[in-house]
């Protein structure tokens, strides 16, 4: 299997054993990245749940094979895809997610149904 992106709500579903996690496989997660963006959306999450930031931070990086910096290139396509996304009410967050699937040409998993409705040229596989 090829890289996996995972949305910060995804591994909020796995940390907080929410319904949908179980999809999340050991062998999806074995391929999981995430984009640096997301992983201080989780991290900030955790936090404000009353994680101590230090354990927050390793289970955050715990479900993820490596924490992609946010670039440019992810930058522009992001900013590109407000067109296609404003109507359903994406996030910055929720853009640079799909920036990172769509820079590496990958199937993004998040629990956000909204993006069902996407036509973005990924696969998105929304777990709940």
């Amino acid at each position: 299997m090829n890289e996996v992106v995972l949305d910060a709500s995804a591994i909020l579903a796995i940390v907080f054993r929410e319904p949908g996690a179980e999809k999340l496989t050991v062998e999806i997660l074995k391929d999981a990245v995430i984009s640096t963006v997301n992983l201080a959306e989780v991290q900030s999450t955790l936090i404000k749940k009353g994680f101590v930031p230090s354990e927050a931070w390793e289970d955050a990086l715990s479900l993820v094979t490596a924490a992609e910096p946010y670039t440019i290139e992810h930058a522009r396509i992001a900013g590109d895809l407000i067109t296609e996304t404003e109507r359903y009410g994406l996030s910055l967050g929720d853009r640079s997610c799909l920036a990172l699937a769509i820079a590496l040409n990958a199937p993004v998993y998040t629990t956000d149904r909204m993006w069902k409705k996407l036509k973005l040229g990924i696969p998105i596989h929304v777990i709940r």
